[in-house]
This record gives structure tokens, C-alpha cells and sequence, in this order.
């Protein structure tokens, strides 16, 4: 992946293990309920619509707006997520991918031109899951938005593990 303009690409990611199975997790991935639990109360994301489903290269694409509010009252901004599921093997492991393509559209973050979010589960032998969390993220703004978004992840990082307890 290349930044538009020369940009530079920065990016922040986790890796750790959580007391769910590959399956809950996988799940969790998908449950509107999960991602607004994942930011509360710091932020309440708010669906604007139905969003639509197209069928491309990598299968089905879910398209959905959402709105930022800072502590469910203050709009920070919308964000477009374009999500779709990928399946990988890699030494001899299944991995699920969901990947968020989407963008920023208004408030701080739409200094970005560049946004491509994977959370990535596959199962460990304990029956617990390995969970990979990474951003790759560019534009204008990125140097002043790394620390915020660096942060926003160690948050998700505590989140995710503190509501996988609850997923199976």
C-alpha cells in the first residue's frame, strides 16, 4: 500500500490473546453492539442509516456511515466503513480478516486520505483466540493524529479484552 502524494503511511496495532473462542470473536467482529460497546463511554458511535451491500473482488462489501459523538453529545465527526471478510492460511493456521477500507469524512480525522483497518482472529490450541488490530492510516494530518489514534488503540486493546470475557 502507497500513501497518496508522497505521504508517509504510519500505523498502530496490537496482538493479544482474549478468553473467547475464534468463533465468539469472529462474531464480535460483526455486532454493531461490540463497536459501540468497544468506544464507550469515551465515544458513542451512532449508525446513520441502513448502509448498503455491494458484491466485488473481495465478496461481499458492507458500506455504513456512522457518527462520533464525545461522550454522546458532542458530533466529532462521520465515518464511511466499507467492510468486507477475508480468509487466510498462514502456516497451517486459519485466520479471519475483517478489513475496514472506509474513510473519515468530517471532523479531525478527515485529514486522512488513507485508512485501512484489519482486525484479524484465529484460534489458539487453548481454545482461546489471538487477536491482531492494525491501522495503516495517511494523509495531511497524520504526524498531529498518530498519538490520538495510538491511544484510541491501547484503549480498544483494554476494551476488547475486557468485553471477550462476555462473548462466548
Amino acid at each position: 500500500m502507497t500513501a497518496p502524494d508522497g505521504l508517509k503511511l504510519r500505523h498502530v496495532q496490537l496482538k493479544f490473546r482474549i478468553a473467547a473462542s475464534a468463533d465468539a470473536a469472529w462474531a464480535a467482529l460483526h455486532s454493531p453492539e461490540v463497536l459501540t460497546a468497544l468506544y464507550s463511554p469515551v465515544l458513542a458511535v451512532e449508525r446513520l442509516g441502513d448502509g448498503d451491500t455491494d458484491d466485488g473482488a473481495h465478496g461481499s462489501l458492507l458500506r455504513t456511515a456512522v457518527r462520533l459523538r464525545l461522550f454522546g453529545l458532542i458530533t466529532v465527526g462521520t465515518q464511511l466503513i466499507g467492510a468486507y471478510d477475508e480468509v487466510r492460511e498462514h502456516d497451517g493456521e486459519t485466520v479471519r480478516i475483517l478489513r475496514d477500507s472506509g474513510i473519515p469524512l468530517t471532523g479531525p480525522l478527515s485529514g486522512l486520505d488513507v485508512w485501512d483497518h484489519r482486525m484479524a482472529v484465529s484460534a489458539l490450541p487453548d481454545g482461546r483466540t489471538l487477536w491482531r488490530d492494525r491501522l495503516v492510516f495517511a494523509g495531511p494530518t497524520s504526524r498531529l493524529l498518530w498519538p490520538v489514534l495510538w491511544a484510541a488503540w491501547q484503549w480498544r486493546g483494554w476494551r476488547i479484552r475486557r468485553l471477550a470475557r462476555g462473548w462466548e
